[in-house]
């Protein structure tokens, strides 16, 4: 009986180290946390695959295998909040109309992507931030005439295919000719040759583009927003916990200096000053 009762606990204690086990599987660290989603994956894996643009200059622009911008380096700030380390990014280009399914489907982890908080995104996944505010301007030839969104009628307008600059040309502005790329580079190669007559997303992107110096004395800005755009951290809809631990994580980026640094190093550098990130705007994660 003495060696029954035996075998039963060693059975019993064989058992529970293999639940134990399985647990690594839903974010548990290990360490007795049970914190879950992003936060749990930061804790147990000490990686994160984060989606960023990789063809917008001062935001997402990928040379070689490296990303550098403003969005790169909020992600990487968020990163190491949550207690990972930049070389442990793995770095996933997305476009506009990709950022979605990618967090949906597990592709990514995060999206800082020039990414517009909206209600109709946000019945999909889940947003933290805004961390920064931009408009919808207009990026035409420097002998252009068109003065804002009022003179669009007939063009031919260029915009990144399921972006919310392209829906509103389509709603706002009609008369106008949209043309729709899976990337806002592609637009500005056809603004250049002459196939389309303004490129249309957020100011600071199209600041970022006419700021490149092949481009120098060939395109302005208009200068005139017509939307507010809201950017956002992406992630999986049901993550109230690691949006609420993003928003912290902003909150102290823009008292520690770390935010301004950040501006400094990439947008900066076209002269335009370090926006202050106002933290009473953050979301209320979770709801629409």
């Amino acid at each position: 009986m003495r060696y029954k009762r035996v075998a039963a606990v060693a059975a019993a204690a064989t058992l529970a180290l293999g639940m134990s086990a399985c647990g690594g599987n839903d974010g548990d660290s290990g360490s007795g946390s049970s914190a879950k989603g992003i936060v749990g994956k930061a804790q147990s894996q000490k990686k994160l695959v984060i989606g960023v643009k990789a063809d917008q200059p001062g935001l997402g622009l990928q040379t070689g295998s490296q990303y550098e911008g403003f969005d790169v380096e909020i992600a990487k700030i968020v990163a190491k909040g949550l207690g990972v380390d930049a070389n442990n990014i793995e770095w996933k280009t997305t476009v506009s109309a990709n950022r979605e399914p990618f967090i949906q489907q597990g592709t990514v982890d995060l999206v800082v992507a020039t990414y517009t908080i909206n209600d109709e995104r946000k019945q999909k996944i889940n947003f933290a931030g805004p961390y920064y505010i931009a408009g919808q301007d207009l990026l035409v030839k420097a002998d252009s005439t068109i003065t804002g969104p009022e003179s669009l009628e007939g063009k031919k307008v260029c915009s990144a295919q399921g972006s919310t600059p392209a829906k509103r040309i389509q709603t706002d502005y009609p008369k106008a000719s949209l043309q729709q790329f899976d990337a806002y580079s592609k637009c500005i190669t056809a603004l250049e040759g002459g196939q389309v007559d303004a490129v249309t997303t957020d100011d600071i992107i199209l600041a970022g583009y006419a700021a490149q110096s092949q481009y120098a004395g060939k395109f302005k800005v208009v200068g005139k927003t017509f939307s507010t755009e809201p950017y956002g951290i992406g992630l999986k809809k049901d993550d109230k916990d690691g949006c609420e631990k993003i928003n912290e994580i902003l909150k102290a980026a823009a008292s520690d200096g770390s935010y301004k640094a950040a501006w400094d190093a990439t947008l900066g550098k076209s002269g335009k000053a370090a926006p202050e990130l106002d933290t009473t705007k953050l979301t209320n994660c979770g709801s629409v």
